[in-house]
């Protein structure tokens, strides 16, 4: 039997070529730019705009070969409307291991040769094999959930069933030393949080560095979101000459090399890649999208963010029966109800809430028992704002709801990039775009797996067939 290298999909989300070309020349990232010189080089375009422009949907591209208009995927937590195999799932039914490592939005099917650890916004999907993962997903999911709250999300058993966990599963000296560091330097100032994405990374790395050197997947993929939350965050604290809204000297102080600082701790999870890949596997790191500086809403003082405060609050306005409260990314979030006739009644009353005019939650989707919704007031409210609906006493805005800090600085653009480095780490760089719907058949190719028929993007390997429309880089 012919030996195929191993494939280990890096996905790192949203990473802006614009600024990784100018960190690599001034030599802030040796490993990004030692894999770029040893890498086939391509630049990507996620082919799609607006609200269709979103890394759970370009994720589900890249995954299944398919453009949102055959995949159907729109909102994160909606792969259960996804009628086609991903890639795992094609390899699996082909007879190769597979390990799935925080993809956005990824489902899988039953019986799936490997493990999953699904994004911690899911919902819906549960890790696998069952029982595998659930001490460490748990915590990871509600601090990445909860990250906008200033107490630890997390009960003391929780915690103590993942250090466990984590003991048992590669946890590495060096990320204790760095984790140790962010609690105590929190402890001296809460403006440091920000780094805590950082150190979730790490952890998520020693788990897929143990079980990856234990089973040695013929395809593996590992996600990580911390940089492009950092783009969306605080793009205007690195370049504030590109805003009208200028950051204040405090927030400069604590947030203008945040962006850097993810670029970096990337940079060097990238360089442990290629140590533990060796020879071998063949790497190809992918951003799926991209991201520019948000500058729509500066005349109008800018764009914010609300969230419910712990989801409890809702029977203030009026829902009624027994709910759990599930928040996703950003601003929104699923309720999900004992009763369907409780999730109909909600859904009837809360989008005819008011606050000073405005829409204060809106009904995405109603699923049965369950909610779909998001905070939509955009704007810095009065203290003493209320809530209002006919029928019901008013209820103050902020008891309901908590500000997340800062102003939206970063958004979507379909640019990527895509660096393969294989064995014989030979270079090239490819002119023009390739769409991301090129991945996935390229993949299956190297792991000598036909493309099933509803995969009709050549793959991105056979790079003039695959090539995309040219597009402005960022």
């Amino acid at each position: 039997m012919q030996h195929r290298s191993p494939v280990v999909l890096i996905e790192f989300n949203e990473l802006t070529p614009r600024l990784m070309e100018r960190w690599m020349h001034e030599g802030k990232l040796p490993n990004f730019q030692r894999f770029y010189g040893e890498s086939q080089v391509y630049r990507t375009d996620a082919e799609e705009e607006g609200e269709a422009l979103n890394p759970w949907v370009q994720w589900v591209t890249v995954h299944t070969g398919l453009p949102l208009s055959r995949h159907g995927v729109f909102s994160l937590n909606d792969t259960r409307r996804l009628k086609f195999p991903q890639i795992w799932d094609v390899l699996s039914e082909a007879g190769q291991d597979v390990f799935v490592c925080g993809s956005m939005n990824a489902g899988y099917r039953p019986g799936l040769r490997g493990f999953v650890v699904p994004d911690p916004w899911s919902v819906d999907v549960a890790p696998y094999p069952a029982g595998e993962f659930e001490p460490y997903y748990e915590f990871i999911k509600k601090n990445v959930q909860e990250y906008s709250r200033t107490e630890f999300p997390v009960t003391p058993s929780d915690a103590a069933r993942f250090a466990l966990f984590m003991a048992r599963h590669g946890l590495s000296l060096d990320t204790i030393r760095s984790g140790v560091g962010q609690l105590w330097g929190e402890r001296r100032s809460v403006k440091s949080r920000w780094k805590r994405a950082s150190i979730m990374d790490r952890l998520q790395w020693d788990v897929f560095r143990w079980y990856w050197t234990r089973h040695r997947p013929a395809f593996s993929t590992f996600f990580l979101n911390s940089t492009a939350h950092y783009q969306h965050m605080y793009w205007r604290t690195m370049e504030p000459e590109q805003f009208e809204i200028k950051p204040t000297a405090g927030e400069l102080a604590a947030t203008s090399g945040a962006i850097l600082h993810g670029y970096q701790a990337m940079d060097d999870l990238l360089g442990r890649f290629v140590e533990m890949g060796g020879n071998d596997a063949t790497l190809l790191f992918v951003t799926g999208l991209s991201q520019q500086p948000y500058l729509k809403a500066e005349a109008k003082g800018g764009k914010r963010f609300y969230r419910l405060r712990d989801g409890k609050e809702l029977g203030q306005l009026g829902v009624r029966g027994a709910y759990s409260y599930e928040p996703v990314m950003a601003d929104e979030f699923f309720v999900r109800f004992e009763r369907e006739e409780d999730a109909r009644h909600a859904a009837e009353l809360l989008p005819t809430f008011r606050v000073q005019g405005e829409e204060p939650l809106r009904l995405h989707q109603q699923r049965g028992a369950e909610l779909f919704l998001q905070c939509r007031v955009r704007k810095i409210l009065p203290d003493d704002a209320m809530l209002e609906a006919p029928g019901r006493p008013p209820v103050r805005y902020y008891d309901v709801f908590h500000l997340v800090e800062g102003l939206k600085s970063g958004y979507h653009h379909p640019d990527g990039m895509m660096w393969m480095r294989r064995p014989d780490r030979a270079h090239a760089v490819h002119d023009g775009p390739v769409s991301i719907r090129a991945i996935a058949p390229g993949v299956l190719e190297m792991l000598g797996v036909a493309a099933p028929d509803f995969m009709d993007c050549p793959s991105f390997l056979d790079h003039g067939k695959a090539a995309a429309p040219a597009r402005a880089t960022v």
